[in-house]
């Protein structure tokens, strides 16, 4: 084989050329991102129940989910959150298994269920994974909510018709409704309820097919069309009408409004309010051309957008894509020029071309099995190629020598090339087998973690099978003709290396190695020497373990959490200060930028959103901060993250302010420490317990446990003999609900936005606990009882969230590590001997199970182990 390929004209160029040509096709499929896609292995079921406590959530909603899944094969765990107005269950399957098939089993299920309160919402089953994160587009103006609302749809539409951009979603607003709040002394004055004046809009507000006329010539639909679509339309609704054509309309005694439901639902972009514009895609796009058809987009968009409106690309997690993939090839292609330089110092310069024209050969050949694999150019796969070009110039120069032996005693250019090629052909076969044996059992790895690292020894792989081919069916051929045309003679600077390589070889590797073999009991012991005191370092933590590198991002949040029922204005006084903070920062470090850039260049924040607390509603907000690029800035994210803490000190009132990077990576969070019982009670205290300890070690922070005190309740019940009133529960219960939760009569669609028809209670009446002292019940006949007179009015408190993991309660407790001070593992380690077994004593009910980056630690090292052996 290798005579006939070294001899043949053409037959090498014409396999050189295949991988050439099927690579350069190749290489535009590769989808680019920062880390490899973690296959999708979970199932999201959320069910809304507006106004339910999470104890009720929890029993009413996840115990039957919980159930429900009971059934289901290949389940690895199920957890199931309940919030006020919400549970969310998720679903985790077995690694391997279907997750199409094993979504639809999960949706039969819960379809199953019949036992959801009735004021509970249609369950929503989805996947979850399907898509990546790309960046913001924030938009700012001079206008009213609802207009910056109606635009940023507009954009939206424009957006997915322009191309490139698969998936959009506008942020920063609550449902848009027409509110229609009355008064307590209006109630009152004409003796209607909340749900009277619901049941009026909905009878006098239709959109109805009523059939067709069929004449001679043609059908003609007859319709109802007097659905009312704005609030000048819903003046005209009469609510009371007397007897001798006296009408009550609602305009007269109701404010009628376009709003949005939330107050706190809103966006701050750099001090303005403004829409966001989430990007995301799906495993089918690449990141890079997403985001230049977004700039390219909005390019073109800013010449004809009006005068005041801004629209800025914000929370960009593509530009890490970018830098750190350019990075790579700029090292790449030094690492090539190095390798080709070393090359023509030994053997000259075209010599030296074909043996380095062996690594973007290979490298081309390996892209077409990345894409036959579904790989894509990331952080880990440009790892992998950059390890293995050592590797295969190994084997290339191992050849390249041996052929220059072979003609240097006189062989033939052709015969030098046929058996210098066949002479080490099992050297190479056998590296290339042990090479095979090592990295490829780490083809197997398990977990996440297992499944982003498994790509650099395949990738590894996928080069080595193209380079042997490359090694012995083209290269001989080409250093064949390169010796035809060489020189006898070498060049003065290879003459001149050649001089100076024996000179080392006689005065100092010869002696070195003749001193090693006559004193090899020395020699032994040294080399044993040299592992132990490995090992050692290992062992006694002087080398530390980390889950997965951390990366160095351009994106920082602080999540904001507050006691729930903190009113918005406290929210956005803790958001003044937390950003005067920022700013401050940002005047101290941006004189040492590059340029005296400014470090800080966008800020956003998003109130009613906390993605670390899981929780929404006025108590919470994220501020996301945009800095100048890693490779532009001299100022490391963990420095600049740890000055904000600092500089915003203790603030009162405030359960945590979490400082983070934007996008927690692969390995999960250092401290994930689940607690397990059924006794919040004792939960919470080994929580607490768990916090003040992990707080003792240098180096940690955002601390805190996920087990939190609600809102305060008012607890209504009936009284004794409230029924020889003509009362019941049901009928206090619904008119409460109605006045201070709202009634929902119907949704329109205007446009290209739905409405929800609201109808409550005036604000400025539910502003004030008196004020549920002064509510009364309304009776059929229009009579009304004070709500104190039948009903008692106690005060309570339950919790914000409850978490069930595999039908247990759960409390978490999370937290962050700065890796220069400290390590995780260790902390752990430590926590674990010392502590854990005095919490088991003192709470026995409760057990405790490490995850996060411990348990995806551990699930990767198994199987790392396990293909080993």
């Amino acid at each position: 084989m290798i005579r006939y390929f070294a001899s043949h004209p053409t037959a090498a160029n014409l396999v050189m050329v295949a991988f050439i040509v099927a690579g350069l096709f190749a290489a535009p499929l590769l989808q680019r991102e920062t880390f490899p896609r973690v296959q999708p292995s979970k199932v999201e079921v959320t069910v809304v129940n507006p106004g339910t406590r999470a104890e009720d959530v929890e029993e009413a909603i996840c115990q039957r989910i919980e159930d429900a899944v009971d059934a289901i094969d290949n389940v690895s765990e199920i957890s199931c959150e309940a919030r006020e107005g919400l549970a969310r269950a998720t679903v985790e399957m077995v690694e391997g298994a279907n997750l199409d098939r094993f979504t639809t089993d999960v949706r039969t299920e819960i379809d199953a269920i019949t036992e959801f309160p009735d004021q509970a919402e249609d369950p929503v089953v989805k996947q979850l994974g399907r898509t990546d994160f790309v960046a913001s587009v924030a938009v700012t103006g001079s206008v009213g909510k609802p207009d910056l609302k109606a635009f940023a749809e507009q954009l939206k539409d424009r957006m997915l018709r322009f191309g490139g951009i698969p998936k959009v979603e506008v942020k920063g607003f609550s449902d848009h409704q027409i509110r229609i709040e009355l008064s307590d002394a209006v109630i009152r004055q004409y003796g209607i309820a909340i749900a009277d004046v619901a049941k009026a809009v909905q009878r006098q507000s239709l959109d109805l097919p009523s059939g067709s006329i069929q004449t001679r010539d043609q059908d003609v639909l007859i319709r109802f069309a007097d659905e009312r679509k704005t609030p000048a339309d819903f003046r005209d609704v009469v609510v009371v009408a007397g007897e001798r054509g006296g009408q009550i309309k609602l305009g007269d005694i109701a404010k009628i409004t376009d709003r949005f439901d939330l107050d706190e639902a809103k966006v701050l972009f750099n001090g303005k309010p403004a829409a966001i514009l989430d990007i995301t895609k799906t495993e089918t796009e690449d990141t890079l051309k997403v985001i230049d058809a977004v700039n390219a987009f909005l390019e073109a968009e800013r010449q004809r957008t009006p005068a005041g409106i801004e629209m800025v690309v914000t929370n960009d997690v593509s530009s890490i894509v970018r830098d750190r993939l350019n990075l790579l090839l700029k090292n790449g292609g030094q690492g090539l020029v190095l390798v080709l330089l070393v090359l023509w110092m030994f053997f000259g310069f075209r010599y030296a071309f074909w043996v380095a024209a062996g690594l973007p050969v290979s490298f081309l050949g390996a892209a077409v099995l990345m894409v036959a694999a579904g790989y894509t150019i990331n952080m880990l796969t440009m790892v992998g190629l950059l390890i293995v070009i050592g590797l295969l110039m190994d084997d290339a120069i191992v050849i390249a020598e041996n052929v220059a032996s072979k003609r240097s005693e006189g062989q033939a250019p052709l015969e030098a090339a046929i058996n210098g090629a066949s002479q080490v052909m099992p050297s190479v076969f056998a590296s290339f087998a042990t090479t095979t044996c090592i990295f490829g059992s780490l083809a197997f790895l398990k977990g996440d973690i297992g499944q982003i690292l498994k790509v650099v020894p395949i990738v590894m792989l996928f080069v080595l099978v193209i380079s042997l081919v490359e090694a012995f069916l083209v290269l001989p051929h080409h250093l064949y003709h390169a010796l035809e045309k060489a020189d006898a003679k070498p060049g003065i600077v290879q003459a001149r290396v050649d001089r100076i390589v024996d000179w080392l070889r006689v005065n100092w590797v010869g002696p070195a190695a003749v001193a090693a073999v006559r004193w090899r009991y020395l020699t032994v012991g040294i080399a044993v020497g040299i592992m132990l005191l490995a090992i050692s370092a290992i062992a006694g933590g002087l080398l530390k373990f980390s889950a997965f590198p951390e990366l160095d991002g351009n994106v920082m949040e602080a999540r904001i959490l507050l006691p729930q029922g903190t009113p918005l204005a406290r929210t956005e006084q803790v958001v003044a200060k937390i950003t005067s903070a920022l700013n401050r920062v940002n005047e101290k470090l941006s004189p040492d930028q590059p340029g005296g850039r400014t470090l800080v260049e966008k800020v956003a924040t998003k109130f009613n959103e906390n993605k670390s607390a899981n929780e929404s509603g006025p108590h919470v907000a994220t501020i996301t901060v945009d800095l100048l690029d890693s490779e532009s800035r001299n100022s490391r994210i963990d420095d600049v993250i740890a000055m904000w803490r600092t500089e915003s000190g203790d603030l009162a009132d405030v359960i945590t302010v979490k400082f983070a990077e934007s996008q927690l990576g692969p390995a999960g969070l250092a401290f994930d420490v689940r607690l397990i019982g059924n006794d919040l009670k004792n939960l919470k205290s080994a929580a607490l317990e768990l916090v003040t300890w992990l707080e003792g070690y240098r180096g940690t922070s955002n601390l805190a446990d996920d087990l939190r005190p609600g809102k305060p309740e008012l607890r209504v019940r009936l009284k004794d003999g409230a029924s020889t009133l003509g009362v019941d529960a049901r009928q206090i219960a619904d008119q409460l609900r109605a006045a201070y939760f709202g009634t929902t009569v119907s949704e329109i669609q205007r446009g290209p936005e739905p409405y929800e028809i609201d109808v409550r209670i005036d604000a400025r009446n539910k502003a004030s606990l008196a004020d549920i002292d002064n509510f009364t019940i309304t009776q059929s006949d229009g009579s009304q009882i004070p709500l104190v007179a039948i009903a008692d009015i106690e005060t309570g408190r339950g919790y914000a969230r409850i978490n069930r993991v595999n039908g247990q309660r759960t409390v978490t407790v999370q937290g962050d590590v700065d890796v220069t001070v400290a390590n995780a593992n260790e902390i752990l380690r430590d926590t674990s001997a010392r502590l854990f077994p005095k919490l088991a004593k003192k709470y026995p009910d409760v057990s405790i199970s490490l995850q996060g980056q411990n348990k995806e630690a551990q699930t990767t090292q198994q199987s790392m182990l396990s293909g080993f052996i």
